[in-house]
């Protein structure tokens, strides 16, 4: 049996809380660029060109590439040989974002009570789910969300009737109420199947998979490709100014559900999707 250490953990966690805003994933970055590139809104190519500015100049001075650092999501895949030794694995995910926020000079965003409204004063807690599988490694995924994109997320629970069409329908109303609210161009995770808690999770999960990649089911790839397409044609463009590119790219996830029902989320991320993966 394999074993890690939590402070190999808080250090981990620490620099990714850190590196997630301060520079984003490869294919993020491209497809903001290749956005840049093919947009024919004067106003839209403007903003497009601002966050190119905005991203090269955050990675090069350390900086945040937004004042909404984000609360911080964490998948952890936790392999079954795996043992961890030196305290509590939430304690130390935790104390991994403190520092990391801390350290970092991130914003502290989270409030301890969501009706007392105290703020924590170092972004914990985080939002953490785990996972078992086999092997002995720990799998570590950190997003941090920032929250207005994450206002402009939905959940229906249509009936199976509706089918694709009542999916189709529900993620375009979706996208048009949030408008220039979301900060465009955003990525579009969506949840599929499962019950109500579970396809909010699926549409989390989908906004973690590389922009390049689609869904190895052809029906399911197909959908992706006609939401973009849908989605580019609501003219809300960059920044809500008007133009094609409305959303970098739309992923579903699916899981199986009940004969009664077709649960449906709309995860809504800012073109500022943030996530760092590491495997300890």
């Amino acid at each position: 049996m394999r074993i890690i250490s939590t402070s190999e953990i808080v250090k981990n966690i620490k620099e990714m809380c850190i590196e997630a805003n301060y520079k984003l994933a490869s294919d993020v970055d491209l497809s903001i660029r290749e956005a840049y590139k093919s947009e024919t809104s004067p106003i839209g190519k403007l903003v497009l060109g601002q966050l190119c500015d905005n991203l090269d100049i955050a990675k090069k001075e350390l900086i945040p590439i937004c004042q909404d650092t984000g609360m911080t999501i964490v998948f952890v895949k936790i392999g079954q040989k795996l043992h961890i030794e030196g305290g509590s694995l939430e304690d130390a995910i935790n104390e991994g974002i403190r520092l990391g926020y801390q350290e970092g000079y991130l914003r502290k965003s989270v409030v301890s009570d969501p009706i007392i409204r105290k703020n924590s004063m170092d972004n914990s807690p985080g939002i953490i789910y785990y996972e078992i599988v086999p092997g002995d490694k720990l799998d570590i995924t950190v997003a941090p969300k920032g929250f207005g994109s994450e206002n402009m997320s939905r959940i229906y629970m249509l009936k199976p009737s509706d089918g694709v069409e009542g999916i189709k329908k529900a993620v375009l109303e979706t996208v048009k109420l949030a408008g220039p609210n979301a900060c465009p161009p955003i990525v579009v995770g969506i949840g599929i199947g499962g019950s109500f808690e579970k396809c909010a999770l699926l549409a989390k999960k989908a906004l973690m998979r590389s922009l390049d990649k689609y869904s190895d089911k052809a029906h399911i790839r197909k959908l992706e490709e006609e939401l973009l397409e849908e989605i580019n044609k609501t003219n809300i463009g960059p920044a809500g100014f008007g133009g094609k590119n409305t959303a970098l790219g739309v992923k579903i996830e699916t899981y199986p559900t009940h004969i009664a029902g077709l649960p449906v989320a709309i995860n809504i991320s800012c073109h500022v999707n943030r996530h760092v993966n590491r495997i300890l």
